[in-house]
């Protein structure tokens, strides 16, 4: 038995249109499906990375806050590939994301930034 790959990511958001809008709009995500579930008067949002789905975006009316910061116990962050990060940090500015400057990998010498969704939750880009 093995694991083949990364089913899919999970984000619960309480700001469902602008976490919507920020994954699609401005990080380019496709939609696959949308549903809303009346019982739990919940949206799941399908999303997918060059045809590849890869995240659920949910809503729910009761939700826990949870720390997310890069160093929290548990999901660190959630980063993406992408081919210039400078690029991608100008971007987002322009869409009035705050991220944070060119940062350096140690060990494998590539550039990644750091930025955060509607909900706080920590995304990185890293170049390559």
């Amino acid at each position: 038995m093995k694991i083949t790959r990364i089913h899919h990511i999970a984000i619960l958001t309480d700001r469902y249109e602008e976490s919507k809008k920020f994954y699609t709009e401005i990080l380019g995500f496709s939609i696959i499906n949308e549903t809303y579930r009346k019982e739990r008067d919940s949206y799941k949002l399908d999303l997918a990375i060059n045809g590849a789905y890869c995240i659920e975006l949910f809503s729910f009316p009761e939700y826990k806050e949870r720390n997310s910061f890069p160093e929290s116990k548990g999901l660190r962050h959630l980063a993406f590939s992408v081919d210039n990060v400078e690029e991608w940090i100008e971007f987002l500015r322009s869409k009035n994301v705050d991220v944070q400057n060119v940062r350096i990998d140690e060990i494998t010498l590539k550039k990644f930034t750091f930025f955060y969704d509607p909900n706080g939750q920590p995304l990185e880009l890293y170049e390559g």
